[in-house]
């Protein structure tokens, strides 16, 4: 059999640079072994499989019928592009996006469905669940990042699959930690590390212990107004993460002010700003003024004002605006935002499947649900251009294990599409990354409205 063309496949969509690859080592590790094992590719399931490269070697090697899932959009559209590159397209798309699939195949079939010349689907991708994990006696893992994420992983594992199922893990050594043994072996009876291999190692978990009757995530916790529901995947859990409160504290959005500022718009308008826009109203809502003394904290024309950050006024108009929480995460910003801001349309955004499951089940807990849509989506790819009054940002400045700022500068254009001109992007991003200057070029005029020696947040007008 000839060797599997690794080398050809690409990252893309996700950022592709000279220090990022859509395969490694631990991926050949894991294809080995199960093909040593020779099990038939209807008792395979896949997870964490970045770019395709476990799924479509296994495929090429005549295993079909493979159930694959991937959390973020970007892996699931690499995977598609790949397997249409090699050839290897007989995809169903099983109950994960429609949009992963290259032929646009009905997300309802099975992965065992033929496909058009009558033969068994390559491979089907599937949520984290019972379709994705029932009958499995294989399943090989790419180690998460995250120790909460395997321990949801390990459970769904232990709780649908086969009763003789076979967990193998695997990562790169550097990234490995005793942590993770200790979550396979809550749900595994045996859990054995083997010996490292090209700066690899596989983790081997067998004998699935019984689970509780109820899985263990999502969780949920309550933040002075608000309520945040996580998977195990989402970023920072159920925690309000420092920069998504610094965001929420310079829009006003924070704590009791989630029930003052109903109606209000968040809007820093200093002495000596950047830019100025329409007289201190960009498309409804209401506009964020500095207070000019005692006078200009009382009433106006327009009804009670809202105290903002900071000595900063909240104005109430009626029109309603398109916001986008673009990354959402677990949706904090954009149920804060509804939750203040009752007249608005609200999407929320995020290429992480454990987020947008998050974030939604953050927006019923909150109420919010009817007034906030989520997408799982990569850089708010299927959002009309100049359609945002409003994006809310707080980017991430990893790539998986690596440290890279091309993630944040996708979601800089991103929103350079999607906003309308004279429309606003909100952005808190580490204090150390100055993005301001490549936020003023991308966007256009940018000025910041807070910083720490941790964050700063800015407001940028689309030119």
């Amino acid at each position: 059999m000839p060797e599997f063309p690794y080398s050809r496949l690409r990252r893309r969509p996700d950022v592709e640079a000279e220090n990022l690859q859509a395969h490694d080592v631990t991926d050949i590790l894991l294809v080995e072994r199960a093909l040593a094992l020779g099990l038939p590719g209807s008792e395979i399931a896949v997870i964490g499989d970045d770019y395709g490269a476990i799924t479509l070697a296994l495929a090429d090697a005549g295993r079909h019928g493979i159930r694959v899932h991937q959390d973020l959009a970007t892996g699931r559209r690499a995977l598609a592009r790949n397997a249409e590159e090699l050839g290897l397209s007989g995809f169903a798309a099983g109950n994960a996006d429609e949009s992963a699939s290259p032929r646009g195949v009905d997300a309802g079939r099975a992965a065992t469905a033929p496909n058009d010349l009558g033969s068994p689907a390559l491979f089907a991708s599937h949520e984290l669940g019972p379709e994705l994990l029932t009958g499995a006696r294989l399943v090989l893992l790419q180690l998460p990042k995250s120790l909460t994420e395997l321990e949801e992983i390990a459970d769904a594992v232990a709780r649908w699959a086969a009763p003789d199922v076979v967990l193998v893990a695997g990562g790169r050594v550097k990234h490995m930690t005793l942590g993770q043994n200790e979550v396979l072996g809550r749900r595994f009876a045996h859990v054995q590390a083997e010996r490292a291999e090209r700066k690899s190692r596989l983790v081997v978990a067998s004998e699935a212990l019984p689970v509780p009757v109820e899985p263990p995530f999502p969780v949920t916790a309550a933040h002075d107004g608000l309520t945040l529901v996580a998977h195990g995947g989402a970023f920072a859990g159920p925690r309000l993460d420092i920069g998504t409160r610094a965001l929420l504290e310079v829009l006003g959005l924070s704590g009791a002010q989630l029930s003052k500022n109903d109606g209000a718009r968040s809007e820093k308008r200093p002495n000596g700003a950047e830019h100025d826009s329409s007289g201190g109203v960009v498309h409804g809502g209401a506009a964020l003024r500095q207070a000019q003394g005692p006078s200009a904290q009382g009433p106006s024309a327009q009804g009670p004002k809202a105290q903002g950050p900071a000595g900063w006024v909240a104005e109430p108009v009626e029109a309603s605006r398109t916001v986008i929480d673009l990354g959402c995460g677990t949706g904090a910003l954009a149920a804060s935002w509804a939750l203040a801001h009752t007249q608005d349309r609200v999407v929320a955004t995020d290429r992480s499947a454990a987020a947008v499951a998050s974030a939604r089940a953050t927006a019923f807990a909150n109420g919010v649900a009817d007034r906030v849509i989520v997408m799982h989506d990569d850089a708010g790819s299927e959002l009309a251009d100049a359609s945002a009054d409003v994006v809310l940002l707080n980017p991430p400045f990893h790539l998986g294990t690596s440290v890279h700022t091309g993630a944040a500068t996708r979601l800089f254009e991103a929103a350079a599409r999607i906003l309308h001109p004279g429309a606003e992007l909100f952005t808190v991003f580490n204090s150390s990354l100055g993005y301001r200057a490549e936020l003023a070029r991308i966007i256009g005029p940018t000025e910041q409205l807070h910083r720490t020696s941790k964050f700063t947040v800015t407001r940028s007008i689309r030119r």
